[in-house]
């Protein structure tokens, strides 16, 4: 038997007093999978991925995460789910007056009883795990630069070894060379930890290199798919974003290269 999906929207409907953004939406995000959420300025990206983790209530809909109705848990049940489970924000989300390792003991205080000396532990060993420098353990976030907060943020969310991880933009605001670096980074982790990886992203080059499936929210639903499925589908928008010129470009640039011997050189 398929395990069943580690997120299930059902009939999902949210609103901002009167405009609906979302109309009786249904998703599934499979154990294991990087699904990459994309669509067009207003259709409710990051409005969905806040639903789903708690920070919005729906007009209606069923949500479950990890096999529980997030609807019909205590406060103290839903707390107990949201530690399984890791938030990176667009801006990172730091506290700007802790440290980099103060801000990944943050959620080891709220959902464990550890000692304030397996806390620093456990904290220094999530800075080496996205790959940040030891000095910038005892750096505040005024001190780094933007992608060493995006790892900073990352470290934090990944502080209480989650089974699934949310990324709102991770590589919005880096540079090429950065973003694609955060993109290995992302990839990397996934396949080590075994995570399950929901991105809101409007990265092409992210879609490509780390993204299993596509969620595109389209006339107030979903249209899922991996982006080859994708491609061919007709409707105007998604022929302008995957078959526009920086679609194109993002496609050519992340296929595999093949050397003169027939290796792959980048598999």
């Amino acid at each position: 038997m398929p395990a069943p999906p580690v997120i299930r929207v059902q009939g999902l409907v949210t609103r901002f007093g009167r405009q609906v953004i979302h109309d009786h939406l249904d998703l599934e995000v499979q154990p294991g999978e990087v699904m990459g959420l994309v669509g067009g300025s207003g259709t409710g990206k990051s409005v969905l991925l806040n639903t789903i983790i708690g920070l919005r209530r729906p007009a209606a809909g069923r949500i479950e995460v990890l096999g529980q109705d997030t609807s019909r848990l205590s406060d103290e049940g839903l707390q107990k789910l949201k530690s399984r489970w890791g938030v990176l924000f667009q801006d990172g989300a730091l506290f700007s007056s802790l440290t980099v390792l103060q801000n990944i003991e943050v959620p080891l205080r709220a959902h464990t009883q550890l000692s304030p000396s397996l806390r620093r532990e456990i904290a220094a060993v999530k800075v080496a795990l996205v790959g940040l420098p030891p000095d910038a353990a005892h750096k505040v976030p005024s001190e780094l630069s933007g992608g060493m907060r995006k790892r900073a943020g990352l470290a934090r969310a990944l502080a209480l070894d989650p089974d699934l991880l949310f990324l709102d933009e991770p590589t919005a605001g880096l540079d090429p060379i950065g973003a694609a670096a955060f993109d290995r980074l992302i990839g990397d982790l996934q396949r080590t930890l075994g995570l399950t990886v929901v991105m809101v992203t409007h990265d092409l080059d992210s879609l490509h290199s780390i993204c299993d499936r596509i969620a595109v929210l389209l006339d107030r639903k979903v249209k899922v798919g991996t982006i080859a499925e994708l491609s061919r589908d007709p409707h105007p928008w998604l022929q302008a974003y995957f078959g526009g010129p920086r679609g194109r470009a993002a496609a050519v640039s992340n296929e595999p290269h093949t050397s003169r011997d027939g290796a792959l050189a980048n598999p």
